[in-house]
């Protein structure tokens, strides 16, 4: 008989713990939310002013300085008129082909991204969107934090809601490494093709988005077998992508 009330109360006990510990959980989600919130970064700014350095310039620069290195920066401004049609239609073929069906989150690459690195047991995949790309080279890392992952969502959330497409693609033409130094679409088509960025044809165009994949190490003016089959693919696809207009960039 006196079992039952023993029983009882460890129930009762046990289920204190419990809600003590969902009240806990709770209240530590509401906190990193709140935090992320708070220290998110202004967005406004970029309607009409263009950045002069990004968080992952200065993320390239501590790490040549670590080697005893003079950081390198080759980076040029070119408005969204001035770059070639093919190298906008090649970037958002290779990079973000889904760029006008979403509202900076890809939903479903992003569910098959999270469904591969929980397969792994690691972050590994990409699936980001050209706006989620521009979020993470503003202002955070390439770290695979989930909290760092989430901040991005958010800010490319914002960019979106903030900025016209054809905005988010010329910020995110100009500021995306594209070789040990170099940034932008103007300072890689100069070193790579001498020529301009509006210059670019599709082929050139093609080579260009390809490495941007991995830009430190893929080379589009000696561009590798793989290159070469990437360039291939991409230039396939061209043909049925639509840059957004110049006249919906924000006035500068």
């Amino acid at each position: 008989m006196n079992g039952q009330p023993e029983a009882e109360g460890g129930a009762r006990k046990a289920g204190r713990y419990i809600l003590r510990g969902v009240g806990i959980a709770a209240v530590s989600v509401f906190a990193v939310v709140a935090y992320i919130y708070l220290t998110l970064p202004d967005i406004r700014p970029l309607k009409t002013a263009n950045p002069t350095t990004t968080a992952f310039m200065e993320l390239r620069a501590r790490e040549a300085r670590a080697k005893g290195q003079q950081p390198r920066r080759v980076h040029r401004w070119v408005s969204y008129r001035n770059i070639s049609p093919d190298l906008k239609r090649a970037v958002l073929v290779a990079e973000d082909d889904a760029f006008w069906q979403h509202d900076g989150v890809d939903y479903e690459q992003l569910q098959e991204s999270l469904e591969a690195d929980w397969a792994r047991g690691r972050f590994l995949r990409g699936g980001s969107t050209i706006t989620q790309q521009l979020a993470k080279n503003l202002y955070l890392s390439p770290s695979k934090n989930p909290l760092r992952k989430l901040r991005e969502l958010i800010i490319a959330r914002r960019l979106e809601a903030e900025l016209k497409k054809a905005r988010i693609l010329e910020l995110y033409l100009n500021l995306i490494e594209w070789g040990d130094g170099i940034y932008g679409a103007e300072a890689a088509a100069r070193t790579y093709f001498q020529a301009s960025a509006g210059a670019l044809g599709p082929a050139e165009s093609a080579l260009m988005a390809a490495t941007i994949i991995n830009p430190r190490v893929l080379n589009p003016a000696r561009p590798s077998a793989r290159l070469i089959r990437r360039q291939q693919l991409i230039l396939r696809r061209m043909g049925v992508i639509t840059p957004p207009e110049e006249s919906t960039v924000e006035p500068r």
